[in-house]
């Protein structure tokens, strides 16, 4: 099976995520200002949590070989990405006292405590599926966003978002992350328990995300 298989599984849940309001609302740069403020500081939170289950990753790995690989991913959460995320969201008001002060939303604590259980309770490649998620759909999503007609740049204030998620440099990630993932994948029969099983993770993780997305939503206020 590859990362495919684990797309094609939860076909409808993937279009909820890689299609929602909120995306679609960015792309044309209507989406309330509240409600992209409250994703950004739960993006911050989600973050933390991201970083720590690349550490987890390391934990759970038995060789050298496999301790070394998150390695690069861990540093460039927390020496790059990080701090692009907190000078970003300071041109929107916000600081790093604000984000790490932010309650953490009922979705945030959902998802990102389930990739540190799955990962707790399961192996390297549980962990990496309720990762996937996340890594792969940001790119598709910015894919999408910058290859669709209907997309609007001039003028939107959300535009380096879409151009950082359909970017090189995050399009270089995701090939990387799928490239592990479909190694990690590759002798595991699809319809084999163990498949199935992935196959759920990756399918809940996915579910989340929607959440994610819709606690945003939620938040929205008029301005």
């Amino acid at each position: 099976m590859d990362h495919k298989d684990l797309i094609q599984y939860c076909q409808q849940d993937w279009a909820e995520y890689t299609e929602h309001e909120f995306v679609i609302q960015l792309a044309h740069g209507e989406l309330n200002k509240h409600a992209y403020l409250h994703y950004l500081k739960q993006d911050f939170l989600f973050l933390k949590h991201y970083s720590r289950a690349y550490a987890l990753a390391i934990y759970k790995s038995v060789t050298l070989e496999e301790m070394r690989e998150p390695l690069p991913s861990l540093t460039a959460l927390l020496q790059t990405e990080m701090s692009h995320h907190v000078a970003y969201c300071g041109t929107w008001g916000l600081t790093e006292r604000d984000m790490e002060a932010e309650p953490e939303d009922f979705g945030t604590v959902s998802y990102t405590r389930y990739v540190l259980d799955t990962g707790m309770a399961g192996d390297r490649t549980d962990l990496f599926v309720a990762l996937a998620p996340c890594a792969i759909g940001y790119g598709v999503i910015g894919q999408q966003l910058l290859a669709n007609n209907e997309t609007i740049l001039e003028g939107n204030p959300y535009r380096s978002w879409i151009e950082l998620y359909g970017g090189e440099e995050f399009q270089a990630g995701m090939a990387t992350t799928i490239e592990r993932l479909d190694a990690m994948l590759k002798e595991i029969p699809l319809n084999s328990q163990r498949g199935q099983r992935l196959c759920e993770i990756f399918k809940t993780a996915t579910r989340m995300e929607v959440a994610f997305w819709q606690q945003g939503m939620n938040a929205a206020q008029p301005i």
